[in-house]
């Protein structure tokens, strides 16, 4: 048994599985002159006969992917379109522009780009249809700031955020009060055009509100939410003056609310997931099962500190050895979702690595002698964080390093620098771009 490779093949199928273009190949098809859409909660039969033109634009880390086999299906019928993904994500099409841009801090072709979604966004009448495909990372790759907000502005809030320990939510909630695009605003320019936007989700939920900071759906939030962020966290001198100046006009009513339910903006606008975490992890399981494992999926929804939950899986472990979790041996427990860190040093890494990292010193602390325990945690994006790797592995051979390096990890996770650490170790997980986005998946075995 090669168990760093079967978690390697379960990882890897879980990703399969939310592969952009196999969902839209396998949900979406056009018959005649009829679009046919299937998501999990929504069917639609589009008679393309009345437009004019069809255009697809896109934001996020799997939407050249998506415009990819978007392009292939809708053929001659396609006029055009422009998507925007991450450094690295892009992929030569024949009709549709790519973009890439800044992740996750937003940058100079975040704003161009978006600027040309606005245009042909805007350009749109009643006689168009927009397919618009949404994926992870949009938050960042899609950035317009609102009036008075600048570039930098919005980069330092942005960071000022990822450091802070605010949940998606809560960051998304300002973001949308920063922007001219976010919370509904795509949907408001796109207006009166048909817009059919196409989701990959990398929310917990999978609330349309959030994911890319809610582009084309009703904003329940307001100025006043954004401003309590602001003050949960502390943050306000650590934000640009401009931004929080912009939040405090808002909540004054100086400026104008995001769009909410029951506006008209929406009456043109469908939104459909195509796939989640949910998707990714039940193909993970199905393969852990298929490779001989008890395994079973713990949680879709895993939040909080990636530490924390590292730790927890170090205790889960110890559980599931003594035989008291109920598991047979050889086991694995599979989760998802999207955990935050809460930087207090300088180091560099991302959520996975983090919660890794803690895994590995947990584990050490409370079994040293586990021989027989794996734990893989990655982003199913193949990216963790501001590094080249999706995460990092932590074997019963690292556990053997710790009898000499167990000082040393543990000033790593204080400093927030699990990169090196796995970097030094050999443990670091690299994938490349994957071209799809559905949070994180965390694979812990016992054999």
């Amino acid at each position: 048994m090669n168990t760093v490779k079967d978690l390697e093949n379960i990882y890897r199928d879980a990703v399969r599985e939310v592969d952009p273009a196999g969902l839209i190949s396998s949900r979406v098809r056009v018959d005649g002159r009829t679009l046919l859409i299937r998501g999990p909660d929504a069917e639609i039969s589009e008679d393309l006969s009345p437009y004019k033109q069809i255009i697809v634009l896109g934001i996020g880390k799997a939407s050249a992917r998506m415009a990819s086999a978007a392009e292939s299906l809708l053929a001659d019928e396609l006029s055009g379109g422009f998507v925007i993904t991450k450094y690295g994500h892009g992929l030569p099409l024949r009709k549709i522009q790519v973009m890439e841009a800044g992740h996750p801090l937003p940058d100079e072709n975040s704003v161009a780009g978006a600027r040309i979604i606005e245009q042909m966004a805007g350009a749109a009448d009643k006689n168009t249809l927009i397919i618009n495909l949404i994926s992870g990372g949009g938050s960042s790759l899609f950035c317009l700031p609102a009036d008075g907000i600048s570039l930098e502005d919005k980069r330092q809030t942005t960071q000022t955020l990822l450091a802070s320990g605010a949940n998606i939510d809560e960051m998304n909630c300002i973001r949308k009060h920063l922007s001219k695009i976010k919370g509904g605003g795509l949907a408001r320019i796109a207006f009166p055009a048909r817009l059919i936007n196409l989701i990959l989700s990398d929310v917990i939920g999978d609330r349309i509100d959030t994911i890319a900071s809610g582009i084309t759906a009703p904003d329940p939030t307001t100025f006043q939410d954004a401003l309590a962020v602001v003050r949960k966290y502390a943050l306000e001198d650590k934000l640009p003056q401009a931004v929080t100046h912009h939040l405090f006009l808002g909540v004054r009513g100086d400026i104008p609310e995001t769009p909410k339910a029951g506006s008209p903006v929406f009456n043109k606008t469908v939104n459909i997931i195509l796939g989640n975490n949910t998707l990714a992890c039940n193909a993970a399981c199905a393969t852990a099962q298929r490779l001989g494992y008890d395994a079973r999926i713990l949680s879709t929804t895993l939040t909080g500190e990636a530490s924390g939950a590292g730790s927890y899986f170090a205790r889960l472990a110890c559980e599931i050895n003594s035989g008291r979790s109920g598991d047979t041996l050889p086991a694995i427990i599979i989760t998802g979702g999207e955990t935050t860190v809460t930087l207090r040093g300088k180091g560099k890494g991302g959520r996975n690595q983090e919660m890794a990292l803690a895994f590995a010193c947990e584990l050490y602390r409370i079994f040293p002698d586990a021989r027989n325990v794996f734990f893989l945690s990655a982003g199913t994006d193949g990216s963790d964080g501001p590094t080249d790797a999706a995460g990092a592995f932590v074997t019963p051979r690292l556990l053997e390093q710790m009898q000499e390096i167990a000082a040393g990890a543990a000033a790593r996770l204080a400093e927030n620098d699990a990169y090196h650490f796995f970097r030094d170790t050999g443990c670091l997980f690299k994938t490349g771009p994957t071209y799809t986005n559905v949070c994180d998946i965390q694979i812990l075995a016992v054999i």
